[in-house]
């Protein structure tokens, strides 16, 4: 006979653990208890030595798919007088925590859902514990009922026995509730509940309306995604003439019909993190309203039960069986989580707005995934993923919070090896989004019981992310932008040895005072040294610049090159140039997107962007569609200790290009091709100055899958090891991630972060 304590750390709660280990033991013959400490779950296990050592293995091969052990600590017990296993009431520790993501409902809970013999038939809010929501709930740890909105909502005896029974699905499943004693859907301003509220919601979106609808972590505005009138309408109310809307379509039968679906692709869309992903489109159903001139579309599939009683009701309503499902928000502000914002904000938008009485602890809008090299490849790291933390090899001693940046901001909590990004807080240009920052700030150091002692953020002198940092009262340390987009992906990878860093993004704040966004650094987790840039250029117009692609061009290109290329009006070129000559409203940039803006607008894709970076894929778009092989650009660069890319001899050449009648798409593709040539040509100049050959892909501009596909497969040719986000986001959503783990690295330095190198 012998004891055992295990110490299981990871997510091991609100996924039915303690339950799973129950069932285990007794199935080996163990008595002994197990009980959740928040941090851990304890397990004392009793048997002969090979009963234990078959609990141990079931204990890492059956776990549930919603588990996620981390590490397993272990140690051996003085044998004691028992006769069973039982699981023990939670006990507070201090330690580790880990907070399980929303988890989408399950294939069980659907069966349920759909059965008329069941008691929580047609139950918008029906959960167990391998589903429902977890972190958007959540007061504070361990998860139990008492700590999360649902302490509201009394189990009724039927749940309860259920809640206690160790042959039930939902023993100790913390939201569980059914139809007599859930929360329950309503209409905002009407006296209409249950099962009038949904009938009525279902049959506004038929007769084309747009209705609000709260979901797990915020509200959604949806309309009918086959009806072009209501999605143009959509399109105009919010002043969105490009932008794609995501659609959640009714099952992967639909997906199929939809979208291309490729190997690996089925088990990411119908994950129980249910993301949006990105994926090429077919002819479908799906109106071409709904992502005007992109061959992409993101589809989403049902993740929670209200959802699917949208598509799916036992009434006479024939409903579509795609719905625009996106983001409901004011323009810059935050996803609406109560019914006051929806009606402050949203109002003169939605026909109806379905909403229910289970208060939304913390907003979490959906993730969204692209693909690359055969993997997902994260673009917005939110609802099915966060707050799951970053595991390093190597702990720190401190607490750290990487604040975020300006645009897509997330932040990050790190403290020893754990790295917890928060769900997307959104742009922070609104003032609505920086509250929304400090308030998920403070829950999240709640939740995760810790306060960060020293505050990382960007050196940019206008964010407000940095102007939130300092007024927090703590000690701050600066960032510089693109090397904390380099940062974050070596700490997705655990990377802290010295790398070659390739940071291409829209602008960020240098060094030397002017906009940098084409970046080559040689650096490590402690300081970095510029080695080379995109070749620098007047931009000009202060934020129009990165809204109007036209103007970048003109002050691209000579004279005589822009003239005939259809770009603007003679004065307003005129106005460009004088402002150029006088250095009026006027900075020196390397900014890469917006060199893709003055290339899209050149070859007369894109002059204006209505949203971010719309240009730019627009440009990407016209070069994937092209089957043919690239020009040949008699442009080199040359080499040097600082070595610069000569892009404007490009532009230059793809003006002349676009005037003598070359087709667009080629244009488009070369300049790709010729790109990411120069990329890797710069990796090799860099190479040369240090021992490293391993380079990293980061920034926003690295989501052009074109693009990274083109580098990668060049450096890697070159002997380079390429290492690119997967579950991090090159975007500015990573930010947070880089600064924290920068903050980790640095804690005990109190300056600004700047090179130890000169810079140039």
């Amino acid at each position: 006979m012998i004891r055992k304590e295990y110490r299981v750390v990871g997510i091991v709660q609100g996924v039915g653990f303690r339950p799973f280990v129950d069932r285990i033991a007794k199935k080996n013959g163990c008595t002994g208890t197990v009980c959740n400490k928040g941090p851990y779950v304890e397990i004392h296990v009793q048997a002969s030595k090979e009963q234990v050592a078959a609990f141990r293995k079931d204990l890492e091969a059956l776990a549930p798919s919603r588990s996620a052990i981390l590490k397993i600590e272990e140690k051996t017990l003085p044998v004691q007088e028992e006769r069973n296993f039982q699981i023990l009431h939670s006990q507070k520790v201090k330690g580790d925590i880990f907070v399980s993501p929303d988890i989408a409902i399950c294939p069980d809970c659907q069966r349920e859902l759909f059965d008329p013999s069941n008691r929580r038939y047609l139950h918008p809010f029906i959960n167990c514990t391998a589903c429902g929501p977890r972190l958007t709930i959540l007061d504070s740890m361990p998860y139990d009922r008492v700590r999360t909105s649902m302490k509201d909502f009394p189990m009724c005896p039927s749940c309860e026995k259920e809640y206690t029974s160790i042959t039930s699905r939902r023993y100790h499943a913390q939201p569980v509730c059914c139809n007599d004693c859930g929360p329950e859907l309503y209409l905002v301003g009407q006296d209409v509940h249950g099962k009038d509220a949904l009938r009525q919601t279902r049959q506004t979106i038929v007769q084309g309306g747009i209705v609000a609808i709260k979901g797990i972590g915020g509200f959604h505005l949806c309309c009918d995604a086959t009806n072009p009138k209501v999605v143009q309408r959509l399109r105009t109310i919010k002043n969105r003439p490009f932008k794609p809307f995501a659609v959640m379509v009714r099952n992967m039968e639909v997906a199929r019909r939809e979208a291309e679906i490729r190997d690996g692709q089925e088990e990411v869309l119908d994950g129980y993190q249910k993301p949006i992903l990105l994926l090429k489109k077919k002819a479908g159903k799906i109106v071409p309203e709904v992502a005007p001139d992109n061959p992409n579309i993101g589809l989403i599939l049902p993740y929670a039960p209200v959802q699917l009683l949208l598509f799916d009701y036992p009434d006479e309503i024939d409903m579509p069986d795609c719905l625009v499902m996106t983001s409901a928000n004011p323009k810059g502000a935050p996803i609406c989580r109560t019914d006051q914002d929806v009606i402050e904000n949203l109002s003169d938008i939605c026909d109806l707005v379905l909403s229910n009485n289970r208060p939304i602890r913390l907003r979490a809008d959906d993730s969204v995934l692209s693909w690359f090299d055969h993997q997902p490849m994260m673009i917005r790291r939110s609802r099915g993923y966060a707050p799951l933390p970053f595991m390093m090899h190597k702990k720190g001693d401190s607490v750290v919070l990487g604040i975020g940046g300006e645009l897509k901001n997330t932040f990050c909590l790190a403290a020893k090896d754990l790295y917890y990004p928060s769900p997307y807080i959104g742009d922070l240009s609104d003032i609505r989004s920086v509250q929304a920052l400090k308030e998920a700030i403070e829950r999240m150091e709640e939740l995760l019981e810790m306060r960060a002692e020293l505050i990382v953020c960007d050196m940019h002198p206008a964010y407000q992310s940095r102007q939130l940092a300092y007024e927090l009262g703590r000690p701050v340390l600066e960032c510089q932008h693109h090397y904390a987009h380099i940062l974050s992906c070596m700490a997705e990878h655990q990377i802290d040895q010295e790398v070659i860093g390739i940071s291409f993004d829209g602008t960020g704040y240098g060094l030397d005072g002017t906009i940098w966004g084409g970046e080559f650094f040689i650096c490590d987790t402690h300081t970095f040294k510029r080695v080379g840039s995109l070749e620098p250029f007047e931009q000009v117009g202060g934020d129009l610049s990165s809204k109007e692609g036209w103007r970048n061009a003109v002050s691209i290109l000579d004279k005589e090159d822009w003239q005939g290329l259809d770009l603007c009006f003679q004065d307003q070129a005129e106005l460009i140039l004088q402002c150029k000559a006088m250095k009026i409203n006027t900075v020196t940039s390397t900014s890469a997107g917006r060199y893709f803006d003055a290339v899209s607008a050149i070859l007369g894709l894109r002059k204006v962007n209505t949203c971010e970076a719309e240009a730019s894929m627009v440009l990407q778009f016209a070069a994937e569609s092209y089957q043919g092989k690239a020009l040949d650009v008699p442009i080199s660069m040359q080499e040097a200790d600082f070595f610069i890319l000569p892009m404007k001899a490009l532009c230059t050449f793809l003006a002349q290009a676009k005037k003598s009648g070359e087709d667009i798409a080629c244009l488009a593709y070369t300049f790709h091709v010729v790109l990411a040539h120069w990329i890797c040509e710069g990796a090799l100049q860099a190479s040369r100055q240090t021992q490293s050959k391993m380079v990293v892909l980061s920034g926003g501009v690295m989501q052009n899958v074109l693009l990274l596909k083109l580098c990668k497969e060049e450096l890697e040719a070159q002997g380079f090891t390429v290492l690119t986000h997967k579950l991090s986001s090159s975007n500015d959503g990573g930010i947070g991630l880089g600064q924290a783990y920068y903050g980790m690295e640095n804690i005990r330095r109190t300056k600004v972060c700047v090179s130890d190198y000169p810079q140039k």
